[in-house]
């Protein structure tokens, strides 16, 4: 009981402080309550949104703000809401109806997961841009592609030999959960309740949720809706400097598969950014290239909204992560157009398997965007690196990484017309798995690691080491030869077994 006060005591202290720091003392009766317990039993939680805007200002001032500094997208707010700043409360009890999670806590009705549709309340647009970005549909672009199964269980799978055969089962929920879907999300489920003995409060009854906990970008709700937004502005900060800076995306982006991070960091970009970015204000809004920055991080070229020193617009805030990319250049097995729709489910190509271009690289055009949208979206890009560069540089830029596509493309679709041998010589089963084999993983190399490593090294470093020697040309060559010698040497000791 010593101890129980003592973590009181202090818990008042710390929840006076924060009705304090937080706007005009514009704390909700509700979320006052949640803090005068939580400020003692989790510190780190409260001190995180005592510094946060939304313990600083109400949506009634958000909403006050003109012009492109205005951050509250939704043109209006439920009226309880309006006055207070965004606590525990205003965002752990909106529409518990809608989620499975609700549970009666201390008087009141809250949910454990906070949704992409309780944020829309104040960031409609923000929700409604995010909700047909491929990011949001990760879970199901993952889960509900046959073939990106296959591949899934040839590497989280659980392994046992058989008759000198290595077999792959299903990996348990505990694998699955911090393996692939880690960053694609997980499908959460409410499978009961637990009653547990709290310090503060006695026994408490909670709600026992399949695939939490889980921050991936496609994470499935108990709302219904897809994604979270804590994967880039953590929870409870929910920062902006933090969701431009690089390293919310390398949690990720790092590879070798998406080997995004590793090459920024290695570029020019990167290496003024690791140089200067102390000086640079991560805050602003609208971002300000020149003033606030001098090179880009992942959210200047994909998301933020970006003016120049004379205050015009070069480009729009979008969390519809793709509409200034032309190119999908992660290869599935190729580099292809970006897909119309954000659940790549539905692709198929023209010999009905779920991919988005055949092995030998015809594209699946009908459901991909077509030249003149990728045109659209190669000059919203380029606006911001006009800002920097010249015509000539940038345009020079964008010739060598789509000849690098051209390139990588070309060397996949020789690997896999070898690949194509070896299946049609029964050598390897495209039926069963056409990634569980040896020979089938090296092929897998060629174009989810090497290939892969080239384009990002083209598309964010205009070059370097990790196109060549770090993972990416010198290894794709190797691994084409070693594919090709392995179907010949086979095809030898098949003649010599006969003679």
């Amino acid at each position: 009981m010593k101890k129980v006060g003592i973590l009181l005591c202090m818990g008042i202290i710390f929840f006076q402080n924060i009705i304090v720091s937080a706007a005009d003392d514009a704390v909700s009766e509700a979320t006052a309550e949640c803090i005068d317990c939580h400020a003692s039993i989790h510190p780190g939680i409260v001190r995180d949104w005592q510094k946060s805007r939304h313990a600083k200002i109400t949506p009634q001032d958000a909403m006050a703000v003109d012009g492109l500094a205005r951050k509250l997208s939704s043109k209006n707010v439920p009226e309880n809401l309006k006055n207070s700043v965004v606590g525990c409360a205003e965002c752990h009890s909106l529409n518990p109806k809608a989620h499975a999670d609700t549970f009666e806590h201390n008087g009141y009705d809250i949910h454990v997961v906070v949704s992409p549709t309780d944020c829309r309340t104040c960031h409609a647009q923000e929700a409604e841009q995010y909700s047909r970005n491929i990011m949001s549909h990760a879970y199901d672009n993952l889960a509900a592609n046959p073939l990106y199964k296959k591949l899934e269980l040839s590497i989280t799978g659980s392994k046992t030999r058989n008759k000198d055969k290595i077999v792959y089962e299903p990996a348990n929920a505990a694998t699955k959960a911090e393996t692939c879907y880690y960053c694609h999300g997980t499908k959460l489920k409410v499978i009961g309740t637990e009653t547990r003995d709290t310090e503060a409060a006695g026994e408490l009854d909670f709600p026992i949720i399949e695939g939490w906990p889980n921050q991936g970008v496609g994470r499935v709700n108990l709302d219904g809706s897809l994604g979270s937004c804590a994967a880039c502005h953590t929870r409870h900060a929910f920062s902006i400097e933090m969701a431009r800076k690089p390293y919310t995306c390398k949690e990720c982006h790092v590879g070798p598969d998406v080997p995004a991070f590793k090459v920024y960091a290695a570029s020019k970009h990167g290496n003024i950014y690791s140089a200067m970015n102390k000086a640079w204000d991560f805050k602003a809004v609208p971002w300000t290239i020149g003033k606030d920055f001098t090179a880009p991080t992942c959210a200047t070229c994909h998301i933020s909204l970006l003016v120049n020193t004379d205050e015009e617009v070069v480009s729009e805030r979008t969390h519809q992560m793709n509409n200034r990319l032309p190119w999908r250049i992660f290869g599935l097995i190729y580099a292809h157009p970006h897909p119309l729709s954000p659940d790549t489910t539905v692709i198929r190509n023209k010999n009905g398997l779920p991919l988005p271009a055949t092995l030998d690289g015809e594209f699946a055009t009908e459901y991909l965007i077509d030249e003149k949208e990728r045109e659209t979206r190669k000059k919203a890009m380029q606006a911001a690196c006009l800002n920097c560069h010249d015509t000539s540089w940038v345009k020079g830029h964008w010739q060598r990484f789509e000849n690098t596509i051209e390139e990588t493309n070309g060397d996949i679709r020789l690997a896999s017309e070898v690949m194509g041998d070896i299946w049609r010589e029964g050598l390897a089963d495209f039926k069963a798995n056409p990634f569980d084999e040896a020979i089938e993983k090296k092929w897998t190399d060629t174009w989810q690691l090497y290939a892969n490593t080239i384009r990002f090294a083209s598309a964010m470093g205009g070059g370097g080491d990790y196109g060549v020697y770090a993972g990416g040309r010198y290894q794709l060559s190797q691994a084409l030869l070693e594919i090709n010698d392995w179907l010949n040497l086979r095809k030898k000791m098949d003649i010599s077994a006969n003679k």
